[in-house]
């Protein structure tokens, strides 16, 4: 069966198989900030299906590709 979620930040997290409320997401995204020159697929803390999922969703070139560069951005908040 097809997914016709609409993509969000907590949508994405459910499919990298984290946990997804609101604080959760905040948390993960601030305990996690990655350099200027780590690519958001090259992040060590992913595992090899979330790093598959991340890379297939910003090729898609869709919505959910507004998703992963959002979850990109707030990574790298620290590095600006």
């Amino acid at each position: 069966m097809m997914n016709t979620s609409q993509p969000s930040m907590t949508h994405l997290f459910e499919q990298l198989g984290l946990d997804a409320d609101e604080s959760a997401i905040q948390s993960f995204i601030k305990a996690h900030q990655l350099g200027a020159d780590v690519y958001i697929c090259d992040a060590p803390f992913w595992n090899t299906s979330q790093r598959a999922l991340l890379a297939e969703k910003t090729i898609t070139d869709d919505d959910w590709t507004i998703v992963v560069d959002q979850l990109n951005e707030a990574l790298h908040e620290d590095s600006v």
